[in-house]
């Protein structure tokens, strides 16, 4: 089961990186681990260094994807993102997006809901 969700994830994930570099975005890392959790996609444009999480799901499921980022988890991206800012002296705007992705039955990327600034101040409140 574990590999299937692994195959699902990446494939979700190449979807995704696909859709950002046609939006001029570059693809800094992927699957970026740090002691405090993982980022799915780091990428960049002029503006932002964008943290993304990746939630794929096949069409049949009740919840969206979105609503699996719980507090929680925005934590364990915000603390991980600021290793990855720390660790490389970036001096870009943060930014974190997450992107739902729907699969069909033979899991393949059928469509995509990407949103963009997710959560922000709000959450650093619980991080500092």
């Amino acid at each position: 089961m574990a590999s299937n969700r692994f195959k699902i994830g990446k494939r979700g994930e190449d979807f995704v990186c696909e859709y950002l570099k046609d939006k001029g975005y570059l693809i800094v890392c992927k699957n970026y681990h740090s002691i405090y959790g993982e980022i799915d996609i780091i990428s960049k444009n002029d503006k932002y260094i964008v943290f993304v999480e990746v939630k794929s799901r096949r069409a049949s499921n009740f919840y969206k994807g979105i609503e699996a980022v719980d507090k929680s988890k925005r934590i364990k991206i915000i603390k991980t993102a600021f290793n990855y800012i720390r660790s490389n002296d970036v001096d870009m705007q943060p930014r974190f997006d997450v992107a739902e992705v729907l699969l069909d039955l033979n899991k393949v990327p059928k469509s995509l809901s990407y949103y963009e600034n997710c959560f922000g101040a709000d959450e650093y409140d619980a991080f500092f």
